[in-house]
């Protein structure tokens, strides 16, 4: 492991990557220590988080890692941009020119791109707006006037869209997907506070030992299913026929198509969570008495919050697969390169077994990653540790540190370097 991280920082271009990596997350971790001005922390974390109200803006504050609570400039974090890349992926399924511009390469992707940063900034004005607006009704903006509202907002918005970029930027010059990186240093960061509240929760006798046995036993349980479901795939066999080209001849070799059995990682969870949280938020805000019922009902933990939850992440499962594996293009790759299944007749009957075969080795994998997220929910009572440690945290910290590690893991053995997996 140590000769492995070793070999990272002998690489040149690796080892920037790595640390231009871990600047954005210093510099990120930085920005959510910067306040808004003009907003009474103390008020906020009384009536929002000490209040009783609790509930969704405490699962929003995860994804803030923290500063949701200290009311910073980062405190609506990434979730207008997932959101927006939540809307645009599925209006890439049900309209044409946007799946027209999908199908056009680098070149289209860029566009609907600017298309979910245009998205990125409208939500987000929307929800800085209706965070604005809620936390003026109990009195935590110290001048309600209309300039002090509207640097609140800009401040807001302004903070998100500089997450966007700094993510983007993650992807482009860093290692891994730079959104799930942010999430990942989100979640990270709140884990000191989280230990020292259960070591507190110890020493007070609430929970006992056993109830922190039974958490490391399932965390470790937990993050082994998901790298034994992340790592593992469904190989189909791949034929494909000589062909002679001139004097040359090619083909006649055996290979395979790597199914992943979570094809999708980490997404479905990120995705799920963030719709969910969205029309709580809103809820939350709206100062009627049918609203504070409805967000009650979304609240984390809740029996309709559960099994949204549930339904969402297997969705979501599904959806981000298609998109990402498409049957009918494989097929026609194959037939392309004088390629076939054995067994399998080239064209739609390829298309159908490959569709067969995607469903169902989608559905172990949606399954288990719907267990995971929910298993915590329910054994929470048992434990008595954090919700932030549940099985939300784990699932995206265990996925997107392993998706890291499989891209420097490529860097090392490109370069004949051994790597971190053996």
């Amino acid at each position: 492991m140590l000769k492995a991280l070793s070999n990272v920082f002998k690489i040149k271009e690796l080892r920037n990557k790595v640390l231009f990596v871990l600047a954005m997350m210093a510099v990120y971790r930085l920005g959510a220590h910067i306040p808004v001005p003009g907003v009474d922390v103390q008020i906020i974390r009384e009536r929002l988080f000490q209040g009783g109200v609790g509930g969704v803006f405490d699962f929003l504050d995860l994804f803030a890692g923290g500063a949701l609570r200290n009311f910073t400039i980062f405190a609506m974090s990434i979730t207008p941009y997932i959101t927006a890349s939540i809307i645009l992926n599925l209006l890439t399924v049900v309209v044409p020119k946007l799946e027209e511009l999908s199908k056009q390469g680098q070149e289209g992707r860029k566009k609907i791109a600017q298309y979910t940063r245009y998205g990125t900034i409208v939500l987000a004005v929307i929800q800085g707006f209706g965070i604005t607006m809620f936390i003026q009704r109990f009195g935590a903006i110290e001048n309600p006037g209309f300039f002090d509202l509207f640097v609140i907002i800009v401040s807001l918005t302004a903070g998100t869209a500089f997450l966007m970029w700094l993510g983007e930027q993650i992807t482009d010059k860093g290692i891994g997907n730079g959104i799930s990186i942010i999430i990942f240093t989100s979640i990270l960061s709140r884990f000191p506070s989280d230990l020292y509240n259960t070591a507190k929760l110890f020493r007070a006798g609430t929970i006992s030992v056993l109830n922190l046995l039974i958490f490391a036993v399932l965390a470790v349980i937990i993050i082994a299913g998901i790298i034994f479901v992340q790592q593992g795939e469904r190989r189909i066999p791949v034929q494909y026929s000589k062909r002679i080209v001139g004097r040359r001849v090619y083909g006649g070799r055996s290979t395979h198509i790597p199914m992943k059995v979570n094809q999708a990682g980490v997404i479905p969870v990120i995705f799920a969570s963030s719709v969910l949280m969205f029309p709580g938020v809103i809820a939350q805000v709206l100062p009627y008495d049918w609203a504070q019922g409805v967000s009650r009902l979304l609240s984390p933990g809740s029996s309709l919050y559960l099994v949204l939850y549930g339904i969402m992440i297997l969705f979501f499962t599904y959806f981000y697969t298609a998109i990402t594996f498409n049957p009918e293009e494989v097929a026609d790759n194959m037939k392309k390169y004088g390629g076939f299944i054995p067994g399998i007749r080239p064209g739609k009957s390829t298309v159908k077994y490959l569709d067969k075969v995607l469903t169902r080795v989608t559905l172990a994998g949606a399954i288990f990653l719907t267990i995971v997220a929910l298993l915590p929910f329910v054994l929470k009572p048992l434990t008595g540790v954090s919700i932030s440690f549940g099985g939300t945290s784990l699932i995206i910290m265990t996925g997107v540190a392993l998706q890291t590690m499989q891209q420097i893991e490529s860097h090392l053995l490109m370069r004949h370097y051994e790597g971190f997996m053996k």
